[in-house]
């Protein structure tokens, strides 16, 4: 994966914030939960040491899958001013073709995304649904649901 991932600098600090916090606080804890489990005797047959050692797996695999994403990080600046295109950083009304319903989404990096806020990852298929162009029109060829611009 060489792929680089566009954030702004909040959310890069946030995915680091994230990576200190689960290296410093919730690693601890599950290396003092193994190491609880490991008094207790016969490893074998100790369902707590296996859940432990489980959960320092995929709390491991966590770190690795955000640090990967901090190398991979390419800091982008909002735009200041509306261009009217469809781009990391934009804010784009949708209309539901089902509802009616209009939302309003801003295309935001990785570590921003936050659905019920309205801000959806610049790499989410939705956000990659649009052309990024001026000229995003009838898109009902995509099937039910789908998204039109407003």
């Amino acid at each position: 994966m060489s792929d680089r991932i566009p954030m702004t600098k909040n959310g890069y600090d946030k995915l680091k914030a994230e990576v200190d916090h689960l290296e410093t606080v919730e690693m601890p804890v599950v290396a003092k939960r193994i190491a609880d489990a490991r008094s207790e005797g016969d490893l074998s047959e100790n369902a707590e040491y296996h859940g432990a050692r489980e959960s320092q797996g995929m709390l491991q695999a966590k770190i690795n899958v955000l640090r990967d994403k901090l190398a991979r990080a390419v800091l982008v600046e909002r735009p200041k001013e509306a261009t009217g295109e469809v781009v990391f950083g934009a804010t784009v009304v949708v209309k539901d073709l089902d509802f009616g319903d209009n939302e309003e989404f801003v295309l935001v990096g990785a570590g921003e995304e936050d659905y019920d806020a309205g801000k959806i990852n610049v790499a989410s298929p939705l956000a990659q649904g649009p052309p990024r162009s001026k000229n995003w029109r009838d898109r009902r060829d995509r099937g039910a649901g789908w998204h039109e611009p407003f």
